[in-house]
């Protein structure tokens, strides 16, 4: 999963950017701090996995990954390549989901580029630009398809398709309100069909995160509220300390917010597989089957798909081992109609 942290100058990208990866990327009080965007991959927490690894005594733990992408910020007018637009919406357009981040919290030592604090505006600002940029490329994609304009029921399609789109663009309404015609428009990566997570940029008194809320719920989007500041001063704790500091401020983990939301707006899911060898988390789309999770370990494994031996994880934890879930009746043996659920711990048996 790549994650495209986006938003205005100076309201905290880099530095969220620096709380979930700890890559020190540069965050200073002034624009355009960030050119190149910044990459980060972090593990993503799972109890889960590191039970397995005990029980088993795994040689080695491969948790799940997510990378994040810290691009540059975004201004009025980045569509017709004002600022840094054009690069950032080169570097956008390659992420599978965006977090946003809007400014809530107020503070005289850093600037602002509209010169005050106003999280509605700022969605503004960014969401047209985004809409502007699909709206462009819908319009020569359009151009485009008309030339080859045949009895070709695909062209054809096509062209009904981006006839809506430019019609809901124009209306400001982003392709993610609009399932259907994102699916069968997923080939030209436009920008508004991407899962959207607002994260609210809070201090302690700043808490009216309405008109964010009232945003994502008009376009289909999440939204997680992150103290940036108190979260870059806890991740450099040590981590035996960091827990116990977050309760003390009521605060919790911004990456496992950001992971959990991100888990949810793409639908993903995890499964686990366990041995002497390794314990390893993997990500799949929920509602995959279980040819198609056997694949994501190697192709021969969908391709000779015979049957998977699964268990939940939760039964592990009651019974203490395999040998006990199997005399207990909680072993089952599944074919290719299993629906994968998450935290199934899975052995799958192929032939080539």
């Amino acid at each position: 999963m790549e994650i495209g942290i986006v938003g205005l100058p100076n309201v905290g990208k880099s530095s969220l950017f620096n709380a979930l990866t700890k890559a020190g990327a540069a965050a200073s009080n002034f624009p355009f701090t960030t050119i190149e965007p910044n990459v980060g991959v972090v593990s993503v927490p799972d109890e889960r996995l590191e039970f397995l690894t005990k029980t088993f005594a795994s040689a080695k733990t491969v948790p799940a990954t997510i990378k994040f992408v810290d691009i540059a910020g975004l201004v009025k007018g980045a569509s017709q390549g004002e600022g840094l637009g054009n690069k950032f919406l080169s570097h956008i357009r390659s992420v599978d989901a965006i977090v946003e981040v809007v400014r809530v919290f107020d503070d005289k030592n850093v600037i602002h580029v509209h010169g005050g604090v106003d999280p509605d505006n700022d969605i503004s600002t960014i969401n047209t630009e985004l809409l502007l940029a699909d709206l462009d490329l819908a319009t020569k994609a359009l151009e485009r398809a008309n030339k080859e304009r045949s009895k070709d029921p695909y062209v054809l399609k096509h062209i009904r398709g981006l006839g809506k789109a430019i019609e809901f663009f124009n209306n400001d309404i982003p392709l993610r309100t609009k399932l259907e015609l994102a699916v069968e428009l997923e080939e030209y990566g436009f920008l508004t069909a991407k899962p959207l997570l607002y994260v609210a940029n809070v201090s302690e008194g700043s808490a009216d995160i309405s008109a964010i809320k009232a945003h994502a719920e008009a376009e289909g989007a999440g939204v997680i509220s992150i103290n940036v500041k108190a979260e870059n001063e806890i991740v450099e704790l040590p981590e035996s300390d960091q827990a116990e500091y977050r309760s003390e401020l009521g605060l919790k983990s911004g990456l496992d917010e950001v992971i959990k939301a991100g888990y949810e707006l793409l639908g993903l899911i995890t499964y686990l597989t366990a041995g002497p060898d390794e314990s390893r988390a993997w990500t799949i789309t929920k509602g995959a089957k279980a040819p198609q999770a056997a694949g994501k370990i190697h192709t021969d494994f969908e391709k000779g798909f015979i049957r998977a031996q699964v268990y939940a994880f939760e039964d592990l934890k009651k019974y203490g081992s395999e040998k006990a879930i199997r005399d207990a009746g909680r072993l089952r043996s599944e074919g290719k109609d299993y629906t994968v659920v998450d935290g199934d711990v899975i052995e799958f048996l192929f032939n080539v």
